[in-house]
């Protein structure tokens, strides 16, 4: 029986009461949360002192039942004394509904099996929901995984949580888990690793990853085709939920919103939550404070850029997988030379090996200086902290250790707020990276330094000639 034909069978005074308790709900826990969990309840009986409610899934059901039966019941009983008991089920869904909600959700993916297998399910891969019988669909890399993730001082710390996380059985050892990092640094190697090991540790739990503009996607098509609650109960009734690159959804405030509700429904669960971003929880600009803070609840692990050891490890790893016979110097050659990030360093790889089978040639020194010469003279451009302290205090007649030091003179204070901002505006180092170039300062000083010459710059026109001379210079 559809909702509106349960309702024409109550009495005017029972639905009366219903639309006044429904006003006292939303004024009491607001719209947000109003709209997220209770909208949906219908009211399908009133008898004999028992009143009967329905939700469209087990999911909403049961979190309704655990945090807000209570005061439905206490509302019911102010409307109408004689009421003893409330109770909530699941009603039928209607064949369209069913319809709709598989339109909302069939993409082509790849699903992941207990053994952390992937295999493609459906016509041209393609599997929907209703007929995946409601579980969550992942896709990973299996390229991804810990036993090829080379861990060195930059990563070590991010490793170790991932490995703690993926291996934990019951109890969650920090939720939520946040991998920050720079570029091809390995964010997305670690999520993908930490998604297979679940599966093959704890086959029976739902693991889900993916990008936050994927979450964004599919909030969207649930908002298009009406089917919100699906949405809900599928992303919040997994055991891991893992979301790729959070940044995406900064100034996106609707998606924001479900995604802050999705977290604090996993939370509330005991569910693990791991999430990875360019930037730590509190530099993420056009994010809620209130998500920037649950972001940080639980551990923050940075990963900084790859120091030679480590990128000669990640080509010797790579050259031993693929069983490739290739000159030593010449790894040690790219490890010195590409210093931005491991995926632009295991490109030049592919590069030089490429050129070499293409052509019939061996690989020299001389063949990779030529095959990767815009590469190399793009690194050896990149600019240093040190350059740009040098560079600022040349301008500004001021010492280069003055950079490092306590003093807090405005000029001397400016000038190392000048350099700061070049800083994070001409490098890929991360604020705490930054923070301890200059005299192992705090990342929030190098925050408000840079907040601080943005601002001054809009009003003092000399200081905003001043940051473009030293710019260009820099660039050049």
């Amino acid at each position: 029986m559809a909702a509106e034909e349960m309702v024409n069978t109550l009495s005017t005074e029972d639905q009366e009461s219903w639309i006044r308790i429904q006003d006292s709900l939303k004024a009491e826990y607001g719209e947000a949360t109003y709209n997220s969990w209770l909208k949906n309840i219908d009211l399908k009986e009133v008898k004999n002192g028992h009143v009967t409610m329905t939700l469209p899934t087990k999911f909403l059901r049961d979190w309704v039942i655990n945090n807000y039966a209570n005061r439905i019941r206490q509302l019911w009983c102010l409307q109408n004394k004689e009421i003893q008991s409330i109770d909530i089920h699941v009603r039928e869904i209607q064949p369209a509904k069913v319809e709709e909600s598989s339109r909302a959700f069939v993409s082509p993916t790849t699903l992941v099996d207990g053994q952390g297998k992937t295999k493609l399910n459906g016509a041209n891969g393609v599997q929907n929901h209703s007929e995946a019988n409601g579980s969550l669909k992942s896709q990973l890399d299996p390229r991804f995984t810990f036993e090829n993730f080379v861990v060195g001082k930059s990563n070590e710390l991010a490793h170790a949580a991932a490995r703690r996380v993926a291996e934990a059985k019951d109890n969650i050892p920090f939720n939520p888990l946040y991998i920050y990092g720079g570029v091809g640094l390995g964010k997305t190697h670690l999520m993908h690793a930490i998604g297979h090991a679940i599966a093959e540790n704890s086959p029976q739990k739902k693991v889900l990853y993916l990008s936050a503009e994927k979450f964004m996607f599919r909030f969207i098509s649930a908002l298009r085709y009406k089917d919100t609650m699906n949405f809900k109960e599928q992303f919040r009734s997994v055991d891991v939920l893992m979301i790729d690159d959070v940044q995406f959804i900064s100034g996106k405030e609707s998606t924001q919103e479900e995604f802050f509700h999705t977290f604090n429904a996993l939370v509330d669960q005991n569910h693990q939550i791991i999430i990875s971003g360019d930037r730590s929880p509190t530099d993420l600009e056009g994010m809620e404070e209130r998500m920037r803070s649950r972001l940080g609840w639980g551990l923050v692990a940075d990963i900084h850029p790859t120091d030679y050891e480590l990128r000669l490890g990640i080509l010797q790893s790579k050259v031993e997988q693929g069983n490739i016979s290739i000159d030593p110097h010449i790894l040690e050659f790219l490890a010195h030379k590409i210093t931005s990030n491991v995926r632009e360093l295991e490109g030049a790889l592919n590069r030089v090996l490429a050129y070499s089978e293409l052509v019939g040639r061996a690989v020299t020194l001389e063949s990779t200086q030529e095959v990767l010469r815009d590469l190399l003279r793009a690194n050896d451009r990149r600019t240093t902290i040190e350059e740009i302290q040098k560079k600022v205090a040349e301008h500004f007649n001021i010492r280069m250790s003055d950079m490092h030091s306590a003093r807090r003179a405005r000029a001397v204070a400016r000038p190392r707020q000048v350099a700061m901002y070049l800083a994070k505006q001409l490098t890929s180092r991360s604020l705490p990276e930054i923070g301890r170039k200059f005299g192992g300062r705090d990342h929030t000083t190098v925050m408000h330094a840079v907040r601080k010459i943005d601002e001054l710059q809009v009003d003092d026109s000399s200081l905003a000639e001043d940051i473009d001379l030293l710019r260009r210079m820099l660039e050049n």
